[in-house]
Parts: structure tokens; sequence; C-alpha cells
């Protein structure tokens, strides 16, 4: 038996599914590909094409829905907290006075040394207590500790903000 047209392309969709799946990291289209194969099945029994494009997506979408909260628990389950997420919140001390301008300053937080930033721009003397706010690159952006300053970083460039220290005259 010959395979007609639609039924060709229903098995194309399928392989095309599958290799995308196949050189993915995570799922990506297995739910489609057991559209694809509903499309074909109903091909191959002479539905019209209408109803094989409505099982491929109900196929899709119920496979999807069923699916995907499973493979979001199993898959990447294993990740590791780096030491950086366990550092964001927590007090340290201030070993080499904060200044951004000097580019110089390092705080030791959990037993680990940190090249540190002020966040507000401002100096911080050594023995200052600080809390980290947020990383950027290898450098922790930190605040005095009880101020309520937040951190930049994902908003803007990532980096401390020299704007309170920075004299606009001088520009």
């Amino acid at each position: 038996m010959l395979l007609d047209t639609i039924e060709i392309i229903w098995a194309g969709l399928i392989v095309v599914f599958l290799i995308v799946e196949g050189v993915t990291a995570g799922l990506a289209s297995i739910w489609f590909a057991a559209g694809a194969v509903a499309g074909l099945v109903l091909a191959l029994l002479n539905v019209p094409l209408g109803w094989q494009i409505t099982a491929f997506i109900v196929v899709s979408v119920i496979t999807l829905i069923l699916t995907r909260p499973l493979a979001k628990k199993y898959v990447n389950k294993n990740v590791q907290p780096t030491n950086a997420d366990r550092v964001i919140g927590q007090t340290g001390i201030v070993l080499e006075k904060i200044d951004n301008i000097a580019g110089t300053g390092t705080v030791k937080i959990n037993g680990k040394t940190w090249t540190a930033c002020s966040i507000s721009g401002n100096a911080i003397a050594v023995g200052v207590l600080v809390t980290a706010a947020a990383i950027s690159g290898v450098t922790l952006q930190v605040a005095e500790k009880g101020t309520d300053e937040k951190s930049d970083f994902g908003t803007d460039t990532g980096r401390c903000s020299y704007a309170a220290t920075t004299n606009k005259g001088d520009e």
C-alpha cells in the first residue's frame, strides 16, 4: 500500500519533532510528536484532514498538560545551588575598605572572602557589617547592615552604582 501525501507529511512531522526533541536539553516537542502520531493514525484510517488536525492539536495539548508537571519535576532535579545563591541576604564584615571609585573592597561572608562594591556608591569602612544584596560577575554587591538599599542587579547594568560618589561637576 502506497502512502498518500498527507500520511507522508504526518510521518515527516513525527520525525522532525523527534529530532528536535533529541537535540534539545529539555522536553521541547515530544508532545507534538504524539499529536502527529494521532494525525497519522487518522490519516491511515482515511479520516478527513480537518479531524486529523483537530486530533493533532487535542492530543498535543492533552499530553502537554498531563506530562509537563511530571517532566518539570524530574528533569534537572539535581540542580545544586551555588555559593552565590547561598550568600545573598547574608551578613558579612568588610575586610578592605569598599570604594567603588578606587575599585577596592573585600568582605568576608560565611568564611569566604569576596570582592565587593557598595550598591549605594558610598565608601564603606573596614569592620563595618554589610548585607549581600546581589552578585555581578565575581563581585558581591553589598549594603551596610541596617540600611534599606536595594541592588540594581538585573535591572540596569548589573554593576554597583557610582551616582552617590561621582561629582557631576568633574564630568
